[in-house]
């Protein structure tokens, strides 16, 4: 087989989980236990979450900055799981700690840096800050390359050959692709995306970025009802702009330089 038909065949999918209403033995259960640069100067405290608690229920209108600052989305706030939670939830308001300004890419229309020691993403235009996410990153053995890449396939509605979710038997969907690495040292063509996924608030993928899609979620696994989480959407369409976008794969010109640093917490 000719290696540009093995585009779609993935090295960077995840350990995936149908919804528990309690916490799993398995996963790990305390986000207080992850170090990140952006937490110094933060006071927080150690919280265990009860069965019927939801962000909105114990945060309020503060509850997105409480989740971004876990690197955490709804589905995986249950019972039994230890996050952090600033004294001061004003602290955190519009929780971001990517650089508002990055004068590498000051001459470029669209860049995305990707710090894996924070566990964020972010979009520049020409150098400022437009749009910031919290990621899942790859886990220990399975990490994401660091260095310079591209964006040059996208695919609004991918799905992985190798691995479905589990106990239902369907492709992994990996929807709002952006494909930045093929790995052609290896004998497979390993690819590498930024896509939609779960975010457990720790390091799970085998090499991709993750970026919220509770519009997957709610698809597969019913949970959460209503879609509020959008990132990877709004990243896919951040990259596409104006330009022709069929939904299915294909490879692009225009795509934004991506710069991969650092080291996730684990």
């Amino acid at each position: 087989m000719r290696p540009f038909l093995l585009v779609n065949i993935l090295f960077c999918l995840f350990i995936i989980s149908a919804v528990p209403a309690i916490a799993d033995s398995n996963k790990i259960m305390s986000l207080c236990d992850f170090y990140y640069p952006s937490d110094g100067g933060i006071e927080w405290e150690c919280r265990t979450l009860m069965r019927g608690d939801s962000p909105v229920k114990l945060f309020g209108e503060e509850w997105r900055d409480v989740l971004r600052f876990n690197r955490l989305d709804r589905r995986h706030f249950i019972a039994g799981l230890s996050i952090k939670v600033p004294k001061k939830l004003e602290d955190i308001k519009d929780f971001n700690p990517m650089p508002a300004t990055y004068p590498d890419a000051a001459e470029e229309e669209k860049f995305i840096l990707v710090d894996q020691t924070e566990m964020f993403l972010g979009a520049y235009e020409y150098g400022e800050l437009v749009l910031s996410f919290p990621v899942a990153v790859g886990r220990k053995g399975n990490r994401v390359p660091n260095g310079e890449f591209r964006i040059d396939a996208v695919d609004r509605w991918h799905k992985s050959n190798l691995y479905p979710v589990e106990g239902l038997g369907i492709p992994y969907p990996m929807h709002y692709g952006l494909r930045f690495f093929v790995d052609k040292s290896e004998d497979r063509w390993p690819s590498f995306w930024i896509h939609g996924r779960d975010l457990p608030g720790y390091p799970v993928s085998h090499g991709c970025i993750g970026l919220s899609d509770e519009e997957m979620q709610k698809n597969v696994y019913k949970s959460p009802r209503n879609v509020l989480l959008q990132d990877a959407k709004t990243l896919y369409l951040w990259v596409v702009g104006s330009n022709p976008d069929n939904e299915k794969f294909h490879r692009i010109k225009y795509g934004p330089r991506v710069l991969i640093v650092g080291t996730p917490p684990i």
